[in-house]
């Protein structure tokens, strides 16, 4: 058995003992009780800059290693979103090789007809950010022209994303919030922005907890009125919308918001907190997914969808309720720097070279967090070899000063 000595918060050491892992079985056949997309991180090179501003340089191989990962345990992909570093690191250039090469990728599963993906689309495997992130906010201008931007910018990168095969998610848009003065503005932006398009998008809503920028989205800061902007906005586009992604990590919302979707029109939880209760369901409605949590524990997400679709419902909520303290702690406060978690554990469980990220975001939580983070995934049985995660753990924690 594996021990590690980690810190505490008084200053002190405890020797904890690793509970020596579990093995998760991938899917004999594609998931088909919840329609599921884990959003993936990026990895960086790890001789590149990898500094507050630095332009991202990643490592393909590694990178998208990570995301056929995913998909073999029967996940769809959810790209270039937050979880990848938009906004916090990922600039416009990398954005745009990373949604061409994912989208190639998963073509190539596609074709390869894999057990845990047969029968699936690209779309179904790999679903993209669109947003407005290469424009520059200072120079955006004011009232109707600059909404017109806003528009003109995500029909770049929806075109970006329909072109490599992938679902189009319609990210949240700093720009907008930037320049819309009211409701009218966002119904205006997201109404033509619908009426184009060719398939059913997503449409994601994303609270401060993990962009501030984002204050006031919809039009109002009052919760129950942008939900009213957000309902007339699909009512009206319907036919144009495949689902919607609530990251607000409010679960009475969500169901209520889930029970007044029009049919058809999916509620993939963006709630990292209380993703077990809401996919699980309450009898009548259940919830899809889109999480980034679904990045750090996918072994265990997959196993639990194993027991939906086996009919075996409490053996699944059991399965995802064993990783909620793991989730709560990944997207505490300040909730933006997740991010560096699910890295982490990419890390510890030799999915990447280094403890580093674009933008140097691996410097986005403390040791007594990492430390935390390292015991709650050992204790959800994902620490793949505990040996070689103490070995690394270890190490990273002397270069902190750690026990020496």
């Amino acid at each position: 058995m594996s021990h590690l000595d980690l810190p505490t918060a008084d200053g002190g050491l405890k020797r904890y003992e690793l509970s020596g892992g579990r093995s998760w079985a991938r899917p004999a056949s594609p998931l088909t009780s919840r329609a599921v997309y884990a959003a993936a991180h990026v990895i960086p090179e790890v001789g590149a800059d990898n500094t507050p501003g630095a332009p991202a340089v990643l490592d393909w191989e590694r990178t998208l290693a990570y995301r056929r990962e995913l998909w073999s345990y029967g996940l769809g992909v959810a790209d270039a979103m937050d979880t990848a570093q938009r906004g916090m690191g990922l600039d416009w250039s990398a954005t745009q090789e990373l949604i061409k090469r994912s989208g190639a990728e998963a073509a190539a599963v596609v074709s390869s007809g894999a057990a845990a993906t047969a029968g699936k689309s690209v779309r179904d495997l790999l679903a993209c950010g669109a947003g407005t992130d290469q424009l520059d906010l200072a120079a955006l201008p004011a009232g109707k022209a600059g909404l017109d931007a806003v528009i003109e910018a995500y029909r770049e990168q929806v075109s970006l994303v329909s072109g490599a095969g992938a679902k189009v998610i319609l990210m949240a848009s700093r720009a907008l919030a930037a320049v819309a003065e009211g409701p009218d503005d966002y119904l205006y932006v997201y109404g033509t922005l619908l009426a184009e398009m060719d398939q059913p998008v997503v449409l994601h809503w994303l609270g401060t907890m993990f962009d501030p920028a984002l204050e006031g989205y919809w039009g109002t800061t009052d919760v129950g009125r942008a939900t009213e902007v957000f309902l007339s906005l699909i009512t009206d586009n319907a036919a144009a919308v495949d689902g919607v992604k609530v990251s607000l990590l409010d679960a009475s919302h969500e169901v209520s918001l889930r029970a007044a979707l029009p049919a058809g029109v999916r509620l993939y939880t963006g709630d990292d907190f209380n993703y077990p209760e809401l996919i699980h369901g309450d009898g009548e409605h259940s919830s899809d997914a889109l999480l980034g949590i679904f990045a750090a524990i996918y072994p265990a997400a997959s196993a639990a969808l194993q027991e939906y679709d086996a009919g075996n419902p409490d053996a699944g909520r059991a399965i995802l309720d064993s990783t909620r303290d793991l989730g709560l702690h990944i997207f505490s406060a300040p909730t933006l720097y997740y991010k560096t978690g699910v890295a982490f554990l990419s890390w510890i469980n030799g999915r990447q070279p280094g403890f580093q990220m674009v933008g140097g975001l691996h410097a986005g939580r403390s040791v007594l967090h990492l430390a935390k983070t390292f015991e709650l995934a050992d204790a959800a049985g994902l620490v793949e070899n505990p040996e070689k995660a103490a070995h690394r753990f270890g190490q990273l924690l002397a270069t902190y000063g750690v026990g020496v």
